[in-house]
């Protein structure tokens, strides 16, 4: 549980969030009891948060703040793009919308409410056909086990009459 408490500790100290003992407790994956009760861990915690205001740790603080000015003005960059694409998108969505009045406006008047209920009579067709293609579909599969018994049951009814029809015909006499 020390070697999972050190890991913790290391990767918050890397991540620059602060220790708390849930947060702690939870990068651990043990309880708050354990590390108020383990001497151990208790002290493992104190060096380290003593550790981390040492002037040397300070230094290193001033040392990374360059790469999170530097991410920080990639995130600025990547928003501005990201603000003109929807821009972008935006103007090119007006203009579809435009278009799409027109053509509306084109329409004779009456052409709208016909072409409405010429689609409503397509669905309503295209749902009778699924409608009437499984009702066939059941009933072909229905015909093909029918034709399977039929078929065990010819082949029984010719093994059971194939002795007959084998043997030799005795003559009768008169």
């Amino acid at each position: 549980m020390l070697e999972r408490l050190r890991t913790a500790l290391a990767a918050l100290a890397r991540d620059h969030a602060p220790v708390t003992v849930a947060a702690l407790a939870r990068a651990a994956r043990v309880s708050r009891t354990f590390l108020y009760q383990n001497q151990q861990a208790r002290a493992l915690i104190e060096q380290t948060t003593r550790s981390s205001r040492t002037p040397s740790a300070i230094a290193a603080s001033n040392r990374t703040q360059p790469v999170w000015k530097e991410r920080a003005l990639n995130a600025e960059d990547a928003l501005a793009q990201a603000q003109r694409e929807i821009r972008t998108q935006r103007t090119h969505i007006a203009e579809l919308l435009g278009k799409i009045r027109d053509l509306e406006h084109d329409l004779p008047e009456g052409s709208l409410q016909r072409l409405v209920t010429e689609n409503t009579t397509l669905k309503q067709q295209a749902r009778q056909l699924t409608q009437e293609n499984q009702r066939i579909q059941e009933r072909l599969a229905s015909a093909r086990q029918n034709n399977r018994f039929m078929d065990k049951r010819i082949a029984d009814l010719e093994a059971h009459l194939a002795p007959y029809l084998t043997a030799p015909s005795t003559p009768t006499t008169p």
